[in-house]
């Protein structure tokens, strides 16, 4: 396998278990605002997008009142009302330890406010294994490649030399556009037969697996 100098990582679904939150947090706020709640599925299809233009697709409306008041519902929940645990996924953070130890570049690129990135990195104690990141707040949201376009900007590395890791069709899609090499992962939210449309380097369905992906002997 190649190896890669700059690694990027999709933040929910790939390296943290949130998927449930979410799901639970997005149904909390459609109740509160009083309009049909969603499925698991179908909020799981629009995880990995940033929050705005998510709920728009989610909820099918251009109303930016609902909007807001499902922005601030979904929000609420996430810090006040739903716990949902968020634990990291088994072999992360013994994944990441590898990566640094062998001097491997690492960033994160996520539909996550920046806000709610760093309180992950404080909760998680991770934010030191990630030289840089892009969130909602800095970048045009996924599927669009600003964000990987800014990394590799800040961090001088051409795209061939680097790799994007994501569960979702949104993660591969941006590296796609700018002719970055993906690695996709089955355990998140969607499904192997969507991301293979892809044509990532590999399917993997464990955080494990991606050791000989990423750390080529």
């Amino acid at each position: 396998m190649k190896d890669y100098q700059l690694i990027i990582f999709d933040w929910d679904g790939t390296l943290m278990d949130s998927a449930a939150k979410i799901v639970s947090c997005m149904q909390l706020a459609a109740q509160q605002c009083d309009v049909p709640v969603p499925d698991a599925q179908a909020v799981g299809n629009i995880i990995g997008i940033s929050l705005r233009p998510a709920i728009q697709i989610l909820f099918n409306t251009q109303n930016e009142t609902l909007t807001d008041a499902l922005l601030e519902g979904y929000k609420s929940a996430y810090l006040e009302k739903d716990v949902t645990p968020c634990p990291l996924f088994d072999g992360t953070r013994e994944l990441l330890t590898s990566l640094k130890q062998q001097n491997k570049t690492l960033a994160v690129a996520t539909g996550k406010a920046r806000r709610g990135l760093d309180r992950a990195w404080k909760n998680t104690q991770t934010g030191h294994f990630f030289t840089t990141s892009r969130t909602a707040c800095e970048a045009a949201s996924k599927p669009s490649s600003d964000m990987l376009e800014q990394i590799l900007t800040e961090t001088g590395v051409n795209a061939s030399d680097a790799i994007m890791v994501g569960d979702t069709v949104f993660d591969m899609q941006m590296a796609e556009q700018i002719g970055m090499d993906r690695l996709a992962v089955s355990y998140g939210v969607h499904n192997s037969e969507r991301l293979a449309a892809h044509h990532p380097v590999a399917i993997v369905d464990t955080v494990t697996d991606m050791h000989s992906i990423l750390l080529p002997r």
